[in-house]
């Protein structure tokens, strides 16, 4: 597809600009026109045609894809939600009337795993109608929001002691993108904290602090984080993209990010929002 649209814009431009040489020959030598106002309206109207022409011919095949890329999203989100929900809803039944203790270790992994997919479900569903609408504010309490969140990762790092000091906080914001920035800024906590296993979470006077006990980061390794692909150690498993989301939703939301840390001292993570 791309390789074809490139062929054609390039022909297209190709003949355009020709055209326009000719043109401004035919008027300068064949015809000797004197008129420069004219010409230059002649030549105005015909760039302005060649530009809506090229401009269309660029983004019209590039709008179709997008659109069927958004359907199909929109189609499979769709499909999804049902089977996860049978899944679920099938599991807790099960759960009732199980007592053997293998068995029932055997489920939970299967929730969790479920719960897992109806996070992915909910931040596609999230980033299909982020598309359709600049802003998602909702109002939310803050410590419940991140009481949840604790919830979900406990299951996932059973061996971390998390220990919250939550004041109660009312909020206007996006609240499923804030969802995935304290889940990327916790994940990154028990990713370097290898030797340690308490994170410490607090909220007051519109803040949030997420502190680590681990290998920490010098002021180069600061300067780096929000970089993409970077990765203080090249060990560790992921993409390195997740604190550039971070800062990218902070920047849009107007939250200030900063960190404070120190090589084998751990990092803290602060999230100060607008009152």
């Amino acid at each position: 597809m791309f390789r074809n649209l490139r062929i054609n814009i390039f022909v297209y431009y190709f003949v355009t600009v020709s055209t326009f040489l000719g043109i401004l020959h035919y008027f300068l030598v064949v015809v000797s026109l004197e008129n420069i106002f004219l010409l230059a309206v002649v030549m105005l109207c015909f760039v302005t045609l060649a530009g809506v022409l090229i401009s269309k011919l660029s983004v019209d095949p590039l709008q179709e894809h997008v659109t069927n890329l958004q359907n199909l999203s929109k189609e499979t989100l769709h499909e999804l939600n049902l089977p996860i929900s049978t899944i679920m809803t099938n599991l807790h039944m099960l759960k009732k009337n199980m007592k053997d203790e293998k068995d029932l270790k055997r489920i939970s992994r299967i929730d969790l795993a479920c719960g897992m997919l109806r996070q992915r479900y909910n931040e596609l569903d999230y980033m299909i109608k982020k598309q359709a609408q600049k802003e998602l504010q909702e109002d939310f309490e803050l410590s419940e929001l991140i009481q949840m969140r604790i919830e979900f990762l406990q299951a996932l790092y059973p061996h971390i002691i998390f220990k919250l000091n939550l004041q109660v906080t009312q909020m206007h914001n996006d609240k499923i993108g804030l969802s995935k920035v304290i889940d990327n800024i916790i994940d990154n906590a028990v990713k370097y904290s290898r030797n340690s296993n308490r994170i410490d979470i607090e909220v007051r006077d519109h803040t949030l602090f997420i502190q680590d006990y681990g290998c920490g980061m010098d002021e180069v390794e600061l300067l780096q984080i929000f970089d993409n692909y970077y990765q203080s150690n090249e060990n560790m498993q992921g993409f390195g993209i997740g604190l550039s989301m971070v800062k990218r939703f902070c920047d849009n939301q107007h939250i200030q990010l900063s960190f404070k840390s120190q090589p084998d001292n751990g990092t803290t993570v602060i999230l100060k929002f607008k009152q």
